[in-house]
């Protein structure tokens, strides 16, 4: 048998409230997400523990006696935990998800920014694509997601269900690596086929550089030669010297400062993205709520990296 702890204490926290909406809010998940991890409880123990035909809802005889069970293993665990950590626990971390690139090159920075405005803010980060930090978030297994924003390319999200703050501008630029006299090794204004370096077909970025190249002929001069869904895969590759391209300025700043990197064309090519900070309405963990309170009074010059 496969138990999960908060699976039993969803079934406690139902036990109580008699209703599938009033416990999720209580345990800060949407309520298809604590539909479907009461049933996944059903399905560890074998036997139907909830009544659905009834408003509110009524455990079935095998619930009222796993019941007990349940009680008892939650209130062992609350209290071993609590005489662990002791009463003066730490503030309990944020969880956040974020693109990868955003992860290891904005993060830090943005982060520590933040942290001048609202004091110490404890956070665990997970790297992730942006379709599966969007599951992520949709079934409460984080607090927030760092993600991209192209008004053209995005992933439209309902901004009720997922208010955001809009906490950095970015430019994803073409770029290769530099040759001998400081031109790049490969161009855009080339006659030539272009190796290029390009995401993945389901990558967000990907899709932001296909929107710049859809209506223009220079798309056919481009020679794919290596794909991945990650920037920094693709700036490790550039810096090979393979071919050119797209990257975020953020992730390249000092390769271009020193030189070793250059723009494999014009600003024209430039795409101008949005970086946002989202959050998941239905779900409502004090922590979380607290946070956009405090970034809603903040100057802007706090919130932009």
């Amino acid at each position: 048998m496969n138990l999960e702890t908060k699976w039993l204490e969803d079934f406690v926290a139902l036990s109580n409230t008699r209703s599938f909406s009033a416990s999720a809010r209580q345990r800060h998940v949407t309520q298809p997400a604590f539909s479907r991890r009461i049933r996944s409880l059903e399905q560890a123990v074998g036997v139907t523990l909830v009544d659905r035909s009834t408003t509110p809802i009524n455990l079935t005889p095998e619930g009222q006696l796993f019941l007990i069970t349940a009680r008892n293993l939650v209130e062992q665990l609350n209290e071993c935990l609590g005489h662990l950590r002791g009463v003066s626990m730490a503030r309990e971390a944020l969880d956040i998800v974020a693109a990868h690139s955003l992860a290891l090159s904005f993060y830090p920075q943005w982060i520590s920014r933040l942290q001048e405005g609202l004091g110490e803010l404890p956070t665990r980060l997970v790297a992730m694509n942006v379709g599966e930090a969007i599951h992520v978030l949709r079934e409460g297994n984080c607090d927030l997601m760092l993600a991209y924003h192209d008004q053209h390319a995005t992933m439209q999200l309902d901004a009720e269900v997922f208010p955001s703050f809009s906490i950095g501008q970015v430019k994803m630029l073409p770029v290769s690596l530099a040759d001998d006299a400081g031109r790049p090794r490969f161009s855009l204004d080339s006659q030539e086929p272009i190796p290029y370096l390009a995401y993945t077909q389901g990558a967000f970025l990907g899709r932001s550089v296909r929107m710049v190249l859809k209506n223009d002929p220079l798309r056919l001069q481009l020679r794919t030669v290596y794909e991945t869904a990650m920037a920094e895969g693709l700036k490790g590759m550039v810096l090979q010297g393979v071919g050119l391209a797209w990257i975020p300025d953020f992730c390249i700043r000092e390769d271009l400062n020193s030189g070793r990197l250059v723009r494999a064309g014009s600003e024209k090519w430039d795409v101008p993205l949005e970086i946002r900070l989202y959050r998941c309405s239905l779900v409502h963990k004090p922590g979380v709520e607290k946070l956009w309170r405090q970034m809603q009074k903040l100057p802007r010059d706090f919130l932009q990296a």
